[in-house]
Order: C-alpha cells, then structure tokens, then sequence
C-alpha cells in the first residue's frame, strides 16, 4: 500500500512538473509595456502603438499592455512627462515618428530625440492626400489646377502642428508642381481622427496624412486617396496613384518607432528589441502591417540613433528650403 503511495505521489510530482515546465517554456518574454501616445485617438501614432501592442499580447511576447493618450504640446507634453517621471517609467515606450525631430527643429518643444532613450524604430508609412468620397476633386491634377487659380481656396486639413509631417507633406507636394509651398493653407487639427472628421463633414476639402490612417476607409469607400508620396504603387494599394507617376518628385516615408525615458539600461533597451525583433516575425504582425500600408523598417537602438541625426540634418535642409526654418 506505501509502496503504490509513493508511486502515486511520484506520479503526481512529474506531471505537476511537466505543467510548471510547459507554463515556463510558453511564458511571454516581457511582463508588461505600457504605451505613451503623444496625439490623440485615432492617428497614426495611436493605430502604430495600438497594432504594436496587440500583435505583442496575441504572439505572446508580452503578457500585458496598457495604452495612455497624453496629447498636447505638439507632443511635447508626452516627452515631458517621460522626462519628469522617468524613475517611474522602467516599462514604459512612447511612440513617435518624425516630428519629434521637426518640432525640435522649430523650438515647438525645448526637448529633442537625445533627451531620451532610442529603443528602435519599426515602421515607415508614406504620405497620402485624401478626399472625402463625395469631393468634387476626383484626382490630383484637378487639386494642382484648383491652387492655380486661387490657393486660398484650397485648404488642407492635418492632424498636427503647422510645419508638422502633415504640414511638410502637403507644403513638399505642391513645391513638386512648382507652387510656392508658403502659400498652402494648412488646417491643424489635434489628432488624425478629428481633421479626417473635417474632411468627411466637408469643413475641409483635403486631407494630409499617412497612408496607414485611410487605407482602410479607402478600401471601404468612405474616402478616396488622390495621391501617396511613394516612388512607386505599393502591393497593399495598387489602385492609389503616386505623385511620382504623375511627373512630380515628391517621395517622402514618415518613420515612426519607440523611446523610453532617459536613463534606461541597455539591458532593457535590449529586451524591448528583443520582442520588437520577434513581432516581426509573426503572421499576426505581416496582417496588421499590410493592412495599414506600412513598410518593415527595423533599426535598434544604436542604429536608430544614427538615423535620427542623419533625418536632423536632412529635415532642417528641407523645412529651411520650404521656409519653415531661418
């Protein structure tokens, strides 16, 4: 009877040891991450960190993720508030993307990318000029003649800042047809989500913005895309012209990716990098990217920081050739 007992027990030990192996062996790499947005719902910072962190949770890579909408500023509140309370922000990533160096630039925020940590960025997602479905414009080259003959009357929504990404894009497509791009007349919204509500209620004519924001309204018919600033049409938007192959020049990708707050450890730094280098692995990551036209552009930290010097000199180039900068 001891003896059946024992084997009972032994029984119960190693399946009981199996499970607590098997548990280990499918735990999530991190424990949690919490996403700081710098705009408000529905824009592409919000959709970048959004996608991110479901495709994370659903590959089991990390086992919990948050999300905080901290608009204002032209994002400068977000970075100060990732400055702050930096002691409090050891599992924290704050979205951002190109602005974070033009309104840098343009002393928006006193703050710029060496303030914090460069963890990596991951995506490039290049610019559209949009219209509601029932717009009178039904292509770009009734948009350039509009401008012709009274630019005035031709306002552009964005979901950001004058000199913003959406400012530069729409300001850099009209240069590309020989216009002064001083004269656009850009509409800032707070947020993607309320200038494409502009846009839709017909309080705006035309919308600046990425790709990844309208490709699924477009799909959908609630809005169509004029032009997108790719050198070529991309696979996951093959009806939607670019302004290259209408003879103008203009090529342009918004990058967007992560930082954490200054003085994080390499060894978190590499953690993150770790899971954000498997994501792209997965068939759940490949279905959120090719639904939102974006582009895999991968750089860890070192290299992300080398890119954003690079894009420093570069945007100040452009926004001094474009009036936006002395």
């Amino acid at each position: 009877m001891l003896k059946q007992f024992r084997k009972c027990v032994t029984s119960s030990l190693i399946v009981a040891s199996i499970a607590t192996l098997s548990s280990a062996a499918w735990a999530a790499d991190l424990e949690k991450i919490h996403f700081i947005v710098p705009g408000g719902a529905g824009g592409g910072w919000d959709m970048t960190a959004r996608g991110t962190g479901d495709v994370l949770m659903k590959a089991d890579l990390v086992e919990k993720v948050s999300y905080q909408n901290l608009s204002g500023g032209g994002g400068g509140k977000a970075i100060a508030h990732m400055i702050e309370t930096a002691a409090r922000q050891q599992d924290t990533l704050m979205v951002n993307s190109t602005p974070i160096v033009i309104r840098s630039l343009t002393g928006i925020f006193p703050q710029s990318f060496r303030d914090l940590t460069p963890v990596a960025t991951t995506i490039a997602d290049y610019g559209a000029i949009v219209v509601a479905a029932d717009s009178k414009f039904e292509n770009w080259s009734q948009v350039v003649t509009a401008f012709k003959e009274n630019p005035r009357k031709v306002k552009i929504a964005g979901g950001s800042a004058r000199g913003s990404m959406d400012h530069l894009i729409a300001a850099a497509a009209f240069k590309g047809e020989g216009f002064d791009a001083r004269k656009v007349r850009y509409i800032a919204y707070d947020a993607g989500g309320k200038a494409m509500a502009a846009v839709l209620s017909g309080e705006t004519p035309l919308l600046s913005t990425g790709l990844g924001e309208v490709l699924e309204m477009s799909k959908s018919g609630q809005v169509r895309i004029l032009a997108i600033t790719a050198p070529e049409r991309l696979a996951a938007a093959p009806n939607v012209p670019t302004l290259t192959e209408m003879g103008n020049e203009t090529v342009f990708a918004n990058w967007r990716g992560f930082f954490a707050s200054p003085g994080i450890s390499d060894a978190k730094v590499a953690e993150w990098n770790k899971v954000l280098a498997e994501m792209y692995k997965t068939d759940q990551w490949a279905t959120v990217r090719d639904r939102n036209g974006w582009i895999d552009n991968y750089k860890a930290d070192k290299d992300f920081y080398a890119f954003l010097e690079q894009q420093e000199e570069q945007m100040g180039a452009l926004m001094r050739e474009l009036g936006f900068l002395k």
